[in-house]
């Protein structure tokens, strides 16, 4: 949740992330009521608690023929305690209930506005050009024989593939390159979960606007992530962490599930948005002093690893309209797709500050021997997307797709793929 001492010393601050996100102002004013509330509620708990006490040592004290009525003054106070106490837990889970919907205080510098209102901060690489009309990836795809979406589609429905051979190999190759560098730049590899407790779910800040799009297990109430970010916040939930001597860094490797929701009509054609696929995702618990140079050195190494597979690219500084609940800044990393003649999304990189460790209760040791919230970050290191814009860009005339070179050595030395 969002930081109580603010909401306090700065609503206004809120107000204005609310106007960037264009999300309700008025949920601010609401919080600062509920907190005042919240707070007035405890104080007179306290105050009663303090007087019972006190009269507690009186009734001890006092002479035998006057403990009687002193008992039933005693009684008489403990209910008022008791009702006092009833108090403030309602007081309690009205102040969490408004406070949780407010999503993660942007940053200054995330551009106002929705999904169109993106900054580009920089477009690197040379867009590919043709001598023939280029194939799309589905395309390619099946005349390889490396994509097979009728069948996935025959097993499980719409947004449902096959990926066979050195399609297989390729995104194996691919998510073992992205946990290699992650390796190399001091992230531990996990493979994480991909069923998760309720509190989890939420404590990540994926059980808000964009609930609709999780796959939920009535019966046994788990939740499938469609992202290991979930399992990764989750991992030191409840725990107070050593950060002083360094950021904790993960890299979890799992399967995802999305349901997709709303999203009938678009991208159905190929594996660009699906309902199961891989994903290594960068996770850092972070001091929040060095969370904004943390998210530039997590986009630093998806740049690194785009650049050395040969995709033009650009860098988004995503608007606050489109952020997620727990996102107070997220760089996305968009690859060309030369038949869609635009970028599309392979990479989100997300600064979540303390928000998430707030709800999850990760904390670290100040100097004064006080407990504060870590920051966490997140980023997407390596998905099946990526498989699109690098068919697409590295086919040829005849059909077949020069693979990278850095690609190579998890293929056993292909240099291309060639139908089958």
């Amino acid at each position: 949740m969002i930081d109580p001492q603010l909401l306090r010393d700065n609503p206004d601050l809120i107000k204005a992330s609310q106007e960037a996100r264009g999300a309700s102002v008025a949920v601010v004013d609401d919080a600062v009521v509920a907190d005042a509330t919240r707070r007035s509620a405890i104080t007179s708990f306290e105050s009663l608690r303090s007087e019972q006490n006190a009269f507690g040592k009186t009734v001890a004290k006092a002479p035998k023929d006057e403990k009687a009525a002193l008992v039933q003054q005693a009684q008489a106070l403990s209910a008022k305690v008791k009702e006092a106490q009833a108090e403030v837990t309602a007081a309690e889970d009205t102040f969490n209930t408004v406070v949780r919907a407010i999503p993660n205080v942007v940053l200054p510098d995330v551009p106002k506005g929705g999904e169109d209102d993106f900054v580009t901060l920089r477009t690197v690489g040379t867009k590919p050009e043709f001598d023939f009309e280029p194939k799309d990836h589905a395309d390619l795809g099946e005349h390889l024989g490396i994509i097979d979406i009728p069948r996935g589609v025959k097993v499980s429905g719409s947004r449902f593939y096959f990926l066979r051979g050195l399609g297989a190999r390729l995104e194996i190759a691919l998510m073992s390159l992205g946990l290699d560098r992650a390796i190399a730049a001091g992230f531990e590899p996990l493979i994480t979960p991909t069923l998760v407790r309720p509190e989890t779910m939420a404590g990540t800040g994926f059980l808000g606007e964009h609930a609709a799009e999780v796959y939920r297990l009535e019966a046994d109430d788990l939740y499938l992530t469609g992202t290991s970010e979930v399992a990764l916040a989750g991992f030191h939930a409840d725990e107070i962490l050593d950060i002083e001597s360094g950021a904790h860094r993960y890299a979890g490797w799992s399967t995802c599930y999305r349901r997709e929701a709303g999203s009938a009509g678009k991208d159905n054609r190929g594996i660009l948005r699906v309902h199961q696929f891989n994903k290594l995702e960068m996770f850092a618990y972070v001091h929040p002093d060095q969370a904004e140079a943390e998210h530039e050195k997590l986009v630093g190494h998806q740049e690194q690893m785009l650049q050395d597979l040969g995709l033009h690219y650009r860098v988004i500084d995503v608007a606050g309209g489109d952020l997620g609940t727990s996102a107070a800044r997220k760089f996305d990393i968009e690859a060309w797709v030369p038949t869609q003649g635009t970028f599309r999304e392979l990479t989100s990189t997300s600064n979540c500050t303390t928000f998430q460790a707030r709800r999850l209760d990760i904390r670290y040791r100040t100097e004064s021997g006080k407990t504060a919230p870590v920051a966490t970050l997140n980023g997407t290191l390596a998905t099946t997307r990526w498989i699109v814009a690098i068919l697409e860009t590295h086919q040829q005339a005849d059909g077949s797709v020069v693979v990278p070179e850095v690609l190579r050595p998890y293929l056993g030395g292909v240099e291309v793929i060639e139908p089958r």
